[in-house]
């Protein structure tokens, strides 16, 4: 585990993908939740499934890029919040 990227918690990815406009979709009786936005026409939607956090590497990185936005991106963001 890295210093620079700590595993994060369900909460600091939601806060992440508050800040970045997304909302959640309603939920169909799953753990997963779906964050959606539309920008500039594109379509985004980040899959978040809480019982796996603290979320590893390999999934922050996951949900950043469906994001449209790296893994460094969502550090920078939850030193911001």
């Amino acid at each position: 585990m890295s210093g620079e990227f700590p595993p994060l918690t369900c909460k600091e990815i939601k806060l992440i993908l508050t800040y970045l406009n997304f909302t959640p979709r309603p939920r169909k009786g799953t753990s997963y939740e779906q964050w959606i936005k539309e920008e500039n026409g594109r379509f985004y939607k980040v899959t978040v499934d809480c019982p796996k956090a603290p979320f590893s590497q390999t999934l922050i990185k996951s949900m950043a890029e469906q994001a449209g936005k790296t893994k460094k991106d969502f550090y920078v963001i939850i030193k911001k919040l």
